[in-house]
């Protein structure tokens, strides 16, 4: 189990330079898209000062190890009174891992309220028993999961198959619901690294989405970017509810949009993530 404070943490080296090193507690495929954001969020966060993320766009362009440290490099691209806009380059040794754009905002001024959403209708987590407890009343449990990444959760999904891997393609729609909460540390004072848990979120639930439509061991589809609005920050939301939907796939592509609710009905976080479909690996 990771510490997302710990984990997405970096070090200032020297001007417009951090750098971090990535944990193997969050990996998938190598190192999960969002935490991979994270980091250079932080990166961003450290950057200009500001007390409020707003979003991030950025573009995978490698998978890093997690055998040495990576380089982020920070630029401020425009620095207004009430925002800023910075660019991250995240690299390792001379190979490109990571380019981001971050706006980051003071958080007063005029504002605005509004809230026309309605999240998903799926059962409370008060109401819905763990992956563990789901596993545990199971005459013939499967293994666990094959990533460390999944260890950093408490999970509550709203539909559970016992037989999940032997459904017939096509039966499921391309969606993906599930109750989230971190471990050991379920949210975080710090809106910079609260919204860890927002990109981190919003980038994992495009994979299950398409998978639980087409359920095949032939293919897999990591991230080759990713786009998310944190539109709220709250540490007082602990459990967190992830919808992912894929709307379409062709061309080797996948696209996928996310949102992130609190358990009182709140969105937090919205995104979007193209994957882009790979052979999979015997």
């Amino acid at each position: 189990m990771g510490d997302l404070a710990r984990d997405t943490a970096v070090t200032r080296v020297g001007p417009g330079v951090y750098e971090a090193t990535m944990s193997r507690d969050w990996e998938i495929w190598g190192p999960q898209g969002g935490y991979v954001a994270s980091i250079a969020a932080r990166a961003a966060g450290q950057h200009c000062g500001l007390p409020r993320p707003a979003s991030l766009v950025g573009h995978f362009l490698g998978v890093a190890s997690f055998d040495e440290p990576v380089a982020l490099h920070t630029t401020t691209l425009r620095a207004a009174r009430a925002a800023h806009s910075v660019r991250v380059s995240m690299t390792q040794g001379d190979r490109p891992i990571f380019e981001a754009m971050v706006w980051a905002t003071t958080g007063d001024g005029p504002t605005m309220e509004h809230h026309d959403s309605s999240p998903p209708l799926v059962p409370s987590w008060r109401d819905l028993p763990t992956i563990d407890e789901h596993v545990a009343a199971m005459d013939d449990p499967p293994p666990r999961p094959p990533f460390p990444f999944w260890s950093n959760f408490e999970q509550r999904p709203p539909a559970f198959s016992a037989q999940w891997n032997e459904r017939a393609p096509r039966t499921h729609p391309p969606e993906w619901s599930n109750w989230l909460r971190f471990q050991p540390s379920a949210a975080f004072t710090d809106p910079w690294i609260d919204a860890c848990r927002s990109l981190i979120l919003v980038d994992v639930g495009s994979w299950p989405a398409a998978q639980a439509h087409h359920n095949t061991a032939e293919v897999y589809a990591p991230s080759i970017d990713l786009a998310c609005e944190l539109h709220r920050i709250d540490p007082t939301a602990e459990w967190l509810l992830v919808h992912a939907h894929s709307p379409s796939a062709t061309d080797g592509l996948v696209a996928s949009h996310q949102r992130v609710w609190s358990a009182d009905g709140r969105l937090l976080a919205s995104g979007v993530s193209q994957l882009l479909v790979r052979a999979a690996r015997r």
